[in-house]
């Protein structure tokens, strides 16, 4: 009796895990690694503002669950850029990011594709990160479905 209560509470939270909101975006910022990480922990991407192929650490630190709002707009370049508003947990891990890792490199990455890349000049504690272009219209409507615009009231 005891085995069969104990396998109905797993189904019940495995139910309940399957029925999570599903993201339609993802938002990923990655730190710079150290180039002597292993591949278990570091993957290279080239850096657009270098040239070279640097080092980023697999983990992302932020992540498309930290972000709370956004507003886009367009760039001169014909794609769009936006500015992204983080809660808490993630204003918190950018601040620290800011803080330990000045000189070094974040990548942001959304629904899989390498955005941009930012150097860290300054601490950041207003837990906003700005990504200037290369954002799509599709991109900017998975966005919308995700969350809300600065400005806007929670839906």
């Amino acid at each position: 009796m005891k085995t069969l209560c104990a396998l109905a509470f797993c189904v019940v939270f495995a139910a309940a895990e399957g029925l999570a909101k599903q993201r339609h975006c993802t938002f990923r910022v990655h730190a710079q690694a150290n180039a002597r990480d292993t591949e278990v922990f570091a993957t290279s991407v080239r850096a657009q503002l270098s040239g070279k192929t640097v080092a980023i650490e697999k983990m992302p630190w932020i992540s498309e669950r930290d972000v709370m709002a956004f507003s886009p707009y367009p760039a001169a370049n014909g794609t769009y850029g936006a500015l992204f508003q983080l809660d808490e947990h993630g204003r918190v891990v950018l601040d620290t990011l800011s803080v330990e890792r000045r000189g070094r490199l974040l990548f942001v990455f959304i629904n899989g594709r390498p955005i941009t890349e930012l150097e860290i000049d300054k601490r950041v504690s207003d837990g906003k990160i700005y990504v200037p272009s290369g954002l799509t219209s599709a991109d900017i409507e998975l966005m919308k479905k995700d969350w809300r615009m600065i400005g806007k009231r929670k839906r």
